[in-house]
């Protein structure tokens, strides 16, 4: 039986387009980080960690309540793949694969995480990417095969050099969607406009 994959959620940023902690920014009565933390659960996979660096006392209290493990990247501003390779080696030994989501996916939900799992489970060893307007990126699942390429990676692409690689296997999942994410204010509003047009039609 393939264990089932962590959810590693990234979460380290300094938000510098944002210009505030961009994963306390609120959509209703959530921010995007208890969102995000809760996707994840929501998805049934086998748990979650959260990589915190900028902002950490403030984003750790955010998680209050939520069942996930904490893991630290205190070097946050050399880049998210520090970040990634901190997830990773956060992982308990029973995990099979990790599924690497952004905090700011605000657009990704549990039925998405659950449709990249199922891809996975189907091709094992395999990386399973979200293709979104053409471009594969996260959230992507990355086989525990894959975990000692992933120590090596530097800088702030991630894992994107990986799934370039054409020596890799990778799943395409078609998910639109994936390719929103709120990288300034403009997006979290266009996003609380959108959710409040879809709550009341007649005032679109």
């Amino acid at each position: 039986m393939i264990a089932r994959p962590w959810v590693v959620l990234l979460a380290a940023g300094g938000s510098r387009r944002f210009g505030s902690p961009k994963q306390l920014a609120s959509i209703g009565r959530e921010s995007l980080l208890r969102r995000a933390a809760r996707v994840a659960l929501a998805s049934e996979l086998a748990g979650c960690v959260v990589v915190l660096g900028a902002h950490a006392a403030r984003l750790r209290s955010e998680l209050s309540g939520i069942p996930v493990k904490i893991a630290m990247n205190r070097r946050w501003r050399q880049g998210i793949a520090g970040s990634l390779v901190i997830g990773i080696d956060a992982l308990p030994r029973s995990a099979g694969a990790a599924l690497v989501l952004l905090a700011d996916q605000v657009s990704v939900g549990p039925a998405d995480l659950a449709l990249l799992a199922a891809a996975s489970r189907a091709r094992p060893g395999a990386i399973v990417a979200t293709r979104a307007g053409g471009v594969l990126g996260p959230p992507a699942v990355l086989p525990r095969g894959l975990f000692r390429a992933v120590r090596r990676l530097r800088g702030d692409s991630g894992a994107r050099d990986l799934l370039r690689d054409p020596a890799r296997m990778v799943v395409a999942v078609e998910l639109p969607h994936a390719a929103f994410d709120a990288d300034r204010p403009a997006d979290v509003r266009q996003l609380k406009r959108q959710k409040g047009r879809a709550r009341n039609p007649r005032s679109a």
